[in-house]
Parts: structure tokens; sequence; C-alpha cells
């Protein structure tokens, strides 16, 4: 006997029954079953005991339902539309869903509208959608006369004797489920774009087309998504950045995934690396510069060569060593800790650098300055006392959200990665220096009143780790700082101090990254703001416009005073273009403030002043003017 609660809230006790029949007799629907976590088919017999929650595409674990029907909704109809087509998998996503197929021929966005059409017809005869167990044998039978290969593929890796089908119409497809009761109930959909994706992500296997799309429990949800979307999509640092002049990425002259600052973008680049200085100076850090290449030797005793040789590029002969770039800061920093023999007085020691390194990725997972294969870090590690840790997470905490408030970012998720206290043995150091460190993890986020979420079992193998997204604008979460616990390099490099008992003791190291990478967090920093950057990072804060060219003398003189006083202004003199367009361009590019001057402000010694917003706020001093734009930026704020 199980009690199940239903969607309407009431609750009963049930055995045995379905409850898809169940949820029909009393009129009711749903999209799946949660029992202790796990999402289970409204067509199973329900469990000998314990409570079961109906779900409904209104609760996240339905959603997730609705959209994995809808990309059995979509493959049904790519089935009809193209008889050819062989389907691979189609998963629910975070935001949506997609199906990978091989069409009989190349398709590109334009197939989209009449793929939904076919959906629509799909959803209107509101097939009913069963489940269906075959047997290994009538399994690879059935998929085998459809020339299923990739499907042929998955369930050779599939142990169970019976194998999961779901039925709509004439449409079967392979699939664990679960999924709605009919095609009826997607509703509100959209298919969004195409992309290409490896089989399997194998580069060497077939190209395959990945179609996407979204769905929504009601049209109001699907059309505030998709108009999310639309700004999302306006903020993309992909064309903000060369549109702005910031950044480019030459894939054919330079090559794919290596990122070319423009003066603009290393202006930005130039104020976030100061300030991080600034920063870290205070927070007491000591500041370094690493080579760019190591020997061989060094990527072998630090175990990247074991552990992490896929993401490194081939090694070039100097004088006949082998020499790597660097994939991390890591080795470095200890050589230099090493250096000397350390006491116990000397500890904690912060080294920090923003060190460049190379990492190889392949073509189909760049992704603007997201994702690229030379990126600059801004790398810490803090070797201390067992007896400083907690201290230190903390003051790591402290540092991370000073210098990320400072860019406006103010809402953070927090994830706590621990070991798997059922594994042990898959990872090294002892029970006591994984509990010391678990737990000074845990009382630093509850010292600084961070909510998290335990994560049991995703702790790498040399130490747990707390991770920082960060929520931008459009409310997307962006994974930023990572502060991660290192027992395994004090081993490899012997790293040792001496304590108060004059022995050698090991040390405890911590890998800190705050901003994750100055190319990836400039990208989110874009796609933030939208390109209209605070104005202590503006690349240019300030333009005087002349309304005609008699006030170009005076336009370059007021630029001239504010340049003076700190500010990044221009004059836009011999432009030969109306003072309407002007404006207009340099609304384009972001800049915060237009200073016009006509013969009247020439004449006062005065400017009308214009934000980027559009506000006019009229005639105003030069230096009052001035002292506005250095209050802005001494700020750090958002405001104009």
């Amino acid at each position: 006997m199980a009690k199940v609660i239903l969607p309407d809230e009431g609750s009963l006790e049930v055995t045995g029954k379905p409850l898809l029949d169940l949820l029909k007799e009393r009129g009711l629907t749903g999209a799946a079953a949660l029992h202790d976590g796990e999402l289970r088919d409204l067509r199973d017999p329900l469990p000998e005991g314990g409570e079961v929650r109906v779900v409904t595409p209104k609760d996240p674990e339905g959603l997730e339902v609705l959209r994995h029907t809808a990309s059995h909704v979509l493959a049904h109809a790519v089935r009809r539309l193209y008889p050819g087509a062989k389907l691979a998998i189609g998963p629910a996503i975070a935001d949506g869903f997609y199906y990978d197929i091989l069409f009989p021929q190349p398709v590109s966005r334009e197939v989209l509208p009449a793929i939904e059409a076919e959906m629509r017809k799909v959803i209107k005869e509101n097939l009913p959608i069963e489940r269906v167990w075959l047997s290994r044998e009538e399994a690879r039978e059935l998929l085998d006369s459809q020339g299923e290969k990739y499907k042929l593929e998955l369930i050779a890796e599939i142990s169970d004797d019976k194998i999961s089908f779901y039925r709509q119409g004439e449409f079967i497809d392979l699939c664990r489920g679960p999924h709605l009761a009919s095609t009826g109930q997607v509703k509100h959909f959209k298919l969004l774009d195409v992309a290409g994706a490896y089989w399997r992500g194998d580069p060497n296997r077939d190209m395959l087309t990945r179609v996407y799309g979204t769905a929504f429990p009601t049209e109001q949800a699907l059309q505030e998504y998709l108009k999310w979307r639309e700004e999302a999509k306006a903020r993309d640092h992909r064309v903000l950045g060369p549109d702005l002049d910031l950044f480019s990425i030459q894939n054919e002259k330079i090559g794919a995934g290596l990122v070319l600052w423009h003066p603009k973008g290393a202006w930005v680049r130039h104020q976030i690396e100061t300030f991080w200085k600034e920063e870290h100076y205070k927070a007491g850090y000591h500041l370094v510069y690493t080579p760019h290449i190591g020997r061989a030797h060094l990527w072998q005793q630090s175990g990247h060569l074991d552990f992490y040789k896929d993401g490194m590029y081939s090694p070039m002969d100097i004088e006949g060593q082998a020499f790597y770039l660097k994939p991390m800061n890591c080795p470095f920093h200890i050589a230099i800790y090493k250096t000397r023999t350390r006491s116990y007085r000397d500890l904690p020691i912060r080294l920090a650098e923003l060190g460049t390194v190379y990492r190889f990725e392949r073509s189909g997972v760049l992704h603007g300055l997201l994702r690229v294969r030379g990126f600059t870090q801004d790398d810490a590690h803090i070797i201390c006392r067992p007896d400083q840790i907690e201290e230190e997470v903390q003051g790591c905490l402290d540092l991370a959200l000073r210098i990320l408030g400072a860019f406006g970012f103010t809402e953070f998720r927090v994830a706590l990665s621990v070991r798997d206290p059922a594994h042990k043995e898959h990872y090294i150091g002892s029970d006591e220096m994984w509990e010391q460190a678990e737990n000074s993890l845990v009382r630093a986020l509850e010292s600084k009143g961070l909510a998290y979420t335990r994560m049991e079992g995703e702790a790498v193998f040399y130490g747990p780790k707390i991770d920082v997204q960060v929520l931008d604008s459009l409310k997307r979460a962006w994974q930023l700082t990572t502060i991660q616990f290192d027992f395994n390099l004090p081993e490899r490099f012997d790293m040792t101090y001496i304590g108060e008992d004059g022995r050698e003791h090991r040390p405890y190291v911590v890998h800190r990254a705050l901003l994750g990478s100055l190319e990836r967090f400039f990208g989110i920093l874009i796609e933030h703001y939208g390109g209209a950057f605070p104005v202590w990072l503006a690349p240019v804060q300030a333009v005087v416009l002349p309304v005609t060219d008699g006030e170009g003398e005076y336009a370059q003189r007021v630029a001239a005073e504010l340049q003076a006083g700190g500010i990044r202004a221009e004059a836009w003199v011999g432009q030969k273009k109306t003072l309407g367009k002007m404006i207009r361009e340099a609304q384009l590019a972001k800049i915060p403030y237009m200073l016009v001057c006509g013969a009247r402000e020439a004449g006062q010694g005065a400017v009308a002043l214009r934000l980027r917003t559009g506000q006019d706020l009229g005639p105003q001093s030069v230096e009052a003017v001035r002292d506005r734009i250095l209050g802005a930026v001494y700020s750090k704020g958002a405001e104009l």
C-alpha cells in the first residue's frame, strides 16, 4: 500500500493499480510519479509502500517529462516528413529538448516551420502514448527492420532482458521514459534552431543534425521564454564583442579558440586586471609570473601527463628536451614555494597570478570567449597549515564576493562538492584530512550566511571544493569561483614546512580562481551588461559632440579637460555627420555620456549632457559633468 499525493493536493492509499488508470478515473492528469526522488512512469504499477507524488508539467520534474515527450513528437514528425531519417537520441535539457537525427539530405533552419506544422498534426491527433516492453531479440529485430543503426548501438549497451519502448500511433522509439499519456498534452512548444553534433561527441563518427526546441505547460510561459531568448540573443557577446570593437577570433588567419583583444577590449581588461591585483595585494597575496612552457618531467610529476594529456598540446623539442605548453599554473607556484625551507611562521603563503594557459578543446565545443584554447586564469594557490584552513577559506569567500560584487554580480548559487562516503577508496588522503577540509568549507559557508547545495560524490579524487555561480541580469547562472582543496600535489611534490616541533610537516594546498578566466569572464560581463559597461569599465566614458564644425575647437578643449581629470573622453570633430547621427552612433557604441556643444554652450563654457539611455539632462558646466563622471567611476556602480 502506497500513499499517493495527487495534483489536486488530495491523497489516498492505493496498491497495485497503475497511477495512470487512477488519474483517469478521477478526471486528473499528471506527467509522472515521484518516488524516493526517482521519476516513475504513471503506467507502471505502484510500489508496495512509501509515498508517491504525482507531478504535472507545472512541476520541475513534470516539465522535464513534457519536454521529453515533445522530443518524441518531433521525431515522429521528422519520420513522417523524411522517411529515411535515422534517429539517435532526444533528451530533455535545461531549457527545452533536442533530437539528434541523420537526415537523408542536409537541412537548415528553413525546415523548422514544416516540422513544427507536422508536430501540430501529431498533437492534434491526440495519440495515446503506450509503453511497450520487448525482449532483446525483439528489440533488435524491430530496430534492424527500421534501419536504426544508432538505436542498435544503444541497446547493445543495455544489460536488461526486457527493453523499454514507447509507441504513439505508427511511431515507436527506444526510451526508458517516463512520458505523458498522449501527444495531445504537448500544446505549447517551439522549434528553435539546428546545429551539427557528432554521434556520441566523437569527431570520427557521423555528423548528425541536432534540432533544438522548447516546450512549456502554458502559452504565457512559452512566450515569456521566447522573449527572454530574444533578449539573450541581443546580448550575445559573440556579436556584441566584434560590433563594439572589443575583440575578434579569426579562425582562418589566427586559429580557432584564440582571442585577439582589440584596444577597447584591452582597456576593459586592463581595468579588470588592475582592480584584481589591487584587491589581492590588500588581501595579503603575493603576485607572481611564471613561464608559458615547462619540461615534460614537471608535468609527469604533477600528474598531468597521466590524467590530462588529451587536454594538452603536443610537446615541442628544445635542444633534445620535451617541453609542453602549460595547461595549469600550479606546478610553477609549487616550485616557487620549494625554492627555500619554509617555517610554520611563514604560512600561510598566498601566491596569485594572471597566468595564461593552453588547453586543447575540440572545435565543436569552442564557443566565443566562453570556451577557448588559450586563456588567462585568475589563479591562486594558498599554502597553509591545517589549523589555518578555515580562516583561509573564509578569506577566499570574502574576496570573491567583494570582487564579484564590484562587477555588478550580487546573486549567487553555491555548491559544496564532497566525497562519496560509501566509496572512500576512490579518494586520496586520510579520513581526518577529508573531514577537516569538508568541515572547514561548511563552517566558512555558514559564517558568510551562504546557502549551498551539498553534492555528495562530486568531489574530485584529490579534495573537496566550493563552486560559486553568479546570476546575471537575465538570471542565467554562470560558474565562476572555485575553491578547491588538493591533497595530491603536496604529496607528489613533497611539499613541507618546519613545524613548532622542529619536524617536517605536510602543508595543505588550496587552488582558487575567482573569475575563472579573463576571457570567459569578459564574455559573461558583456552579456550581463549587454555591452553597456558601468562607467569605470567603459572603454570610452564620454564623447564630446560639436553641433557644427565651428564648435570643433571647443569640443577638443572640453575633451582635453576631461582627459586631464583621468576620464577616457573623445571629441568627434570633422565627422561630416549630423548631430542626430552622431548621437545615435554614440548610443550604439554604448558610450555612457554624450556632451553636446553648440554655439550657446561654447559661449557659456558649458555642454548639454545626454546619457546613453536617451535621457537629456540639459546644459551643465564642464566641471559638473567631470565630477559626475568621476563620481560614477569611483563608486563602481551601474548608475550613470
